[in-house]
């Protein structure tokens, strides 16, 4: 018998079973929906892509070219910049003046000749714990002598032991070294060296400072860690390479070619397969960062959309053929094969459950994902205060003064404010009670100060905006209706109100800046604010100093007459102390009948010390600079006339104490407690030598006599009894360690450690573990 296929379906009459032909159209006809409804987008999108996208990502590569770059060189000249004021610093606070005035060893007063190249050397060790610097020596004009950290010897031997394999050194240095220089970089090959004269403003200096940089540290500083960077360097207006990294020898020939004969250009060039990008640097005009790009690793992801772009297109030219296919074969296909298919899948590590049907399924991937979203705007959220608070300080300080990039950056950070609102700005500066300021620790002030911007901001929620432009002082934005003009006057008072609630911690002062009406124009009235502190008066805690100032500055002489000085300086000769301190509460009396303000009486008192002081320099050796300047700024925080009292009665009983009746042996184990209490802190021969009324010299002469030791060794070998019980006792690191017990740097510690002890602290910690 002959077998016969059974029927798909039930066939009506004049019907004939689904046959191929039928199929074909059922194929092509779903096929030419899916190409209307999904290919053509899809080619639509591809076609934008190449058109639009890829040109974009052209742009963007150029534009993060410059972003890199100026990231780099904003480093290295800060780095730069750095090192060049540690060099001022260093020149200002040295003793280069008293070795150059000081007499050889073979006087009798030359003994302190050693003291003194010993103070200059350990500054030089400080200097060299920075990272950037390899070496840092001095080089004196008009006398046969070289200072460095380790030692100082004459010209022609420091050359021949520390440079004995460039003979050519000195020659090349001294030809270099003549006349006034700020940290100029001299030419030579050998190495990367920065001079600064001394003194500093003179043609004819006596003394160079001279400092070696590390070449690789610049060279990791302007390294930039891009595959598509060939390599950087930094070069000056000649073509000279100052320092670079991952350029070949053919890559420098074509940079300096291509600077002689076109130039230093500021835009992004291309010549063959490379790029090139300059950027002046904003610590030397003359020097500019280069950065040379490789186009085809830069452009790769370009040609890696292009392809992407096409893939997709063939990806769903497939799929809709096979899915136009599927559904010619089966008129209905159920999503169940979606669920089946995320059987298998996770969402951000948590199983979805997959009970129920499809839709059910595809339901709870949406609920995942809207919660994923909402925890990411929850913490962009908790970010935008600190951003705006900063968007805040630039508008003030004056970096944003056009209405529409204010307005971009706003909606950037989803800052809304009103165009025809009214503004003004108060400034707060304060200042912790001195009684109280060095008891209170960082957090505590932190903890004030945010509680005070909370109370402040409670006052108008949405209309007072807070940042803070200095560390001492707060710049209040007040918004208000432009027909309620004191609203500034009634918020100042406000705050006053709160500040008086600290005003056990605080004192403070509310300048009031005129009113503006556009957002550009703040900078305006923040400075006429700061123009207004100057008015505070000192019989208040807390004042409002306002746009019409109730004191005049101009009927007040804020420097004492020559004869006054004369008077103060015969009266401390005479020593006649209570007359000093009695001509200054005269002079507070007056202030106080006068209502003088804050500036004017502390620019008054402030040449009265510099007169007391100038007077007792008189008769001591040494001049204790930090101690003096910490006098000023105690006078400098001071804000009532009581605190300005005190002030003077307490700089009066220092600088004009009579000597206390105790043995020489009393005083210095005294001086030896106090080194045991705070060897983790700066200990300057100069400080203990002015209280004893002694000299440097004599002070460390006379300290071996009753302790045994000289001072610097004593210290010395204190601190690394202490450095050894961290290393035993603790698993602090060694940077940690160096500063606990009053290191400035890791490499001044280790140096000092295998001096005394003959190994490295690593090595003496796991010899003892």
């Amino acid at each position: 018998m002959k077998r016969r296929t059974p029927p798909v379906q039930t066939a009506g009459p004049g019907d004939t079973y689904s046959s191929p032909p039928r199929r074909q159209t059922l194929y092509w006809r779903l096929f030419a929906n899916y190409f209307l409804l999904i290919l053509i987008p899809v080619i639509a999108a591809s076609v934008l892509a190449q058109v639009l996208v890829v040109r974009i990502i052209e742009k963007d590569a150029e534009r993060f070219n410059s972003i890199m770059m100026s990231r780099f060189s904003e480093q290295t000249d800060t780095e730069l910049q750095s090192l060049k004021t540690s060099m001022i610093n260093i020149l200002s606070t040295s003793r280069l003046r008293s070795v150059l005035l000081a007499p050889m060893s073979s006087s009798p007063d030359g003994q302190q000749l050693p003291e003194l190249l010993h103070s200059l050397r350990e500054q030089l060790q400080q200097l060299e714990s920075d990272d950037l610097v390899d070496k840092a020596y001095y080089y004196f004009v008009h006398q046969d002598l070289m200072i460095d950290a380790e030692t100082y010897t004459n010209k022609a031997y420091y050359f021949h032991s520390r440079y004995p394999s460039d003979l050519n050194r000195r020659p090349q240095l001294e030809a270099e070294l003549s006349g006034k220089k700020m940290m100029d970089f001299l030419d030579s090959p050998a190495s990367l060296t920065a001079s600064m004269s001394y003194p500093f403003n003179t043609a004819a200096p006596e003394v160079y400072l001279l400092v070696e940089v590390k070449r690789d540290k610049l060279q990791e500083q302007i390294h930039v860690p891009e595959s598509w960077v060939t390599g950087t360097a930094i070069v000056d207006d000649t073509g000279r390479v100052l320092s670079q990294t991952g350029l070949t020898g053919q890559d420098q020939d074509a940079l300096q070619q291509r600077i002689h004969t076109e130039g230093i250009a500021p835009q992004f060039t291309i010549s063959d397969k490379l790029g090139m990008s300059f950027m002046t640097s904003s610590f030397d005009e003359s020097w500019h960062y280069i950065s040379m790009i490789d186009l085809g690793t830069l452009m790769k992801p370009v040609h890696i959309t292009r392809f992407i772009s096409w893939l997709f297109l063939v990806f769903f030219l497939i799929v809709g053929a096979l899915i136009s296919y599927y559904l010619s074969r089966r008129l209905y296909q159920p999503i169940r094969e979606i669920k089946e298919g995320l059987r298998s899948h996770h969402f951000s590590g948590k199983a979805i459950r997959h009970e129920g049907n499809e839709f059910d399924v595809i339901k709870r991937y949406s609920q995942f994902i809207m919660t994923e979203n909402k925890e990411l705007f929850q913490m962009v959220s908790g970010m935008l205060p600190i951003v705006q608070e900063q968007f805040f300080t630039k508008i003030l300080l004056g970096q944003y003064r056009d209405a529409l990039s204010i307005e971009y950056y706003a909606k950037e950070i989803e800052f809304s404010y009103s165009e025809a609102a009214a503004r003004a700005v108060l400034c707060i500066s304060f200042h912790m009670d001195p009684s109280i300021y060095e008891s209170t620790s960082e957090s505590t002030k932190t903890f004030l100060l945010t509680e005070l911007k909370e109370k402040i901001h409670r006052l108008a929620p949405g209309m007072v905006w807070i940042c803070q432009t200095r560390p001492d002082l707060l710049a209040c934005i007040v918004q208000f209706d432009p027909q309620l003009e004191d609203h500034p006057v009634r918020m100042a008072e406000q705050i006053r109100r709160i500040f008086l609630e600290y005003s056990t911690y605080y004192r403070a002062t509310i300048g009031i800046g005129r009113t503006v009406h556009t957002m550009e124009e703040l900078h305006q009235s923040y400075e006429h604010a700061l123009a207004m502190l100057k008015y505070r008066g000192l019989h208040s805690a807390v004042e409002i100093c306002s746009s019409q100032p109730c004191r005049e500055t101009q009927q007040w002489d804020p420097f004492l007459s020559v004869q006054e000085v004369q008077r103060i300086h015969n009266q401390y000769k005479t020593r006649e102390y209570d007359k000093l301190l009695q001509s200054v509460n005269t002079l507070l009396e007056e202030g106080k009948r006068k209502d003088a303000t804050a500036v004017q009486m502390k620019y008054l008192l402030a040449d009265v010390l510099n007169t007391w002081i100038r007077a007792v320099e008189s008769e001591r050796s040494e001049l204790n600079v930090p101690y003096y300047a910490g006098l000023f700024e105690r006078l400098n925080r001071c804000m009532t006339w009581d605190e300005l009292t005190h002030c003077f009665q307490d700089i009066h009983g220092f600088l004009f104490r009579k000597p206390v009746s105790s043995s020489r042996s009393q005083q210095f184990m005294e001086v030896v407690e106090y080194i045991h209490e705070h060897y983790d802190q700066e200990l300057s021969i100069e400080y203990f030598a002015g209280l004893m009324n002694m000299s440097s010299g004599h002070f460390s002469r006379t300290f071996k006599d009753e302790i045994g030791e000289k001072y610097v060794e004593y210290i010395a070998k204190y601190r690394l009894m202490k450095a050894k019980q961290f290393l035993l006792e603790t698993d602090l690191k060694i940077d940690e360690i160096a500063e606990k017990v009053g290191y400035w740097g890791r490499n001044s510690f280790i140096r000092a450690f295998r001096r005394y002890e003959g190994i490295t602290p690593a090595k003496y910690r796991s010899s003892h573990q």
